[in-house]
């Protein structure tokens, strides 16, 4: 059965206030009738076609899961169409920020959790391709607080052929394949879940630099260390799951299942180490994250790193 694109919008649901957004809008909403607040994702039709905002929302039916955001309604209305979603607790970065103390065996606990949700989507044969700080939530209406994966606007099924991605946002996050406009795949994302890794433990970001040009040259080239200042006290197992994550050829990077049998991600006894982790630099990421004014386009990243490096991508 195909999107059913509802007309009424306005009459099921009241707005209450803007949540975020790069290329849409994303708005918390009350259902008049239920009171449920739930979250709205208004995407402008001048910025999308109606087979892409289908698009989203088939991926969403297709991949449930109670670590997947999940789709409850979809509307259309002159200008936008509206993917009704359920509404998260909050952002994971955000809640670690929050802790009085962050030891090691927490972020190794949220990094599983981000595989295990990643790896019901890769059986999917579904790559997410925006896996970033703002995409990962945290659910507390659950005994154990757990990670979920929302916006699947990039999501691409990956089966059976060669999918090259533009790559339109901020690319600190992105492997070097979508920098490069080659082909994407499944362990696209496992690139990514490595580098909120090492930010989660440090603090800092690996490959970020002064300009766009040079954080893209960085990931192309897998210019990065673990810094004594920012990764003192952190576990040679957990530098050992980074390193064998961060691999620049997608071919040699574990699969989601790969890394959940990694020791510091499983958690044998003895990987993680017993100290506290420094909560400042990652506060300070946080809040340079939210600053961030994502909403421009980077229409040609490939072309703007060529000319920059010459042809040593």
């Amino acid at each position: 059965i195909g999107i059913q694109w509802k007309d009424n919008f306005e009459v099921t649901f009241s707005e209450i206030s803007e949540i975020g957004g790069r290329f849409s809008v994303v708005k918390k909403c009350l259902n008049k009738a239920t009171k449920k607040e739930v979250a709205v994702k208004f995407i402008s039709k001048k910025m999308q076609k109606k087979e892409q905002v289908a698009h989203e929302a088939d991926i969403l039916r297709h991949v449930q899961h109670p670590q997947l955001s999940v789709l409850c309604d979809t509307y259309e209305s002159a200008t936008s169409f509206m993917l009704v979603l359920e509404l998260e607790d909050g952002r994971l970065l955000d809640y670690l920020v929050a802790h009085d103390v962050l030891m090691e065996e927490k972020v190794a606990s949220y990094v599983k959790d981000t595989f295990e949700a990643l790896q019901h989507l890769h059986t999917c044969k579904v790559a997410h391709l925006d896996l970033k700080p703002e995409n990962l939530m945290v659910d507390l209406h659950v005994p154990v607080p757990c990670v979920k994966l929302i916006d699947f606007g990039d999501a691409v099924q990956v089966s059976g052929h060669r999918h090259v991605h533009l790559l339109l946002g901020n690319p600190e996050f992105a492997a070097p394949e979508l920098i490069r406009g080659t082909p994407v795949s499944l362990s696209t994302d496992v690139w990514s879940i490595g580098v909120l890794a090492y930010v989660m433990l440090s603090g800092v970001s690996p490959f970020l630099d002064e300009s766009l040009e040079e954080t893209c040259i960085n990931i192309c080239r897998l210019d990065f260390c673990f810094p004594d200042e920012y990764f003192q006290g952190v576990s040679q197992a957990a530098r050992d799951f980074i390193t064998s994550v961060l691999q620049e050829d997608p071919r040699k990077r574990p699969s989601a299942t790969g890394c959940l049998q990694h020791p510091w991600v499983s958690g044998h006894a003895g990987e993680h180490s017993k100290n506290p982790l420094d909560t400042t630099r990652l506060a300070s990421f946080v809040d340079r994250r939210r600053q961030l004014n994502d909403v421009r386009p980077v229409t040609n990243i490939k072309g703007l790193v060529t000319s920059s490096m010459g042809h040593t991508l």
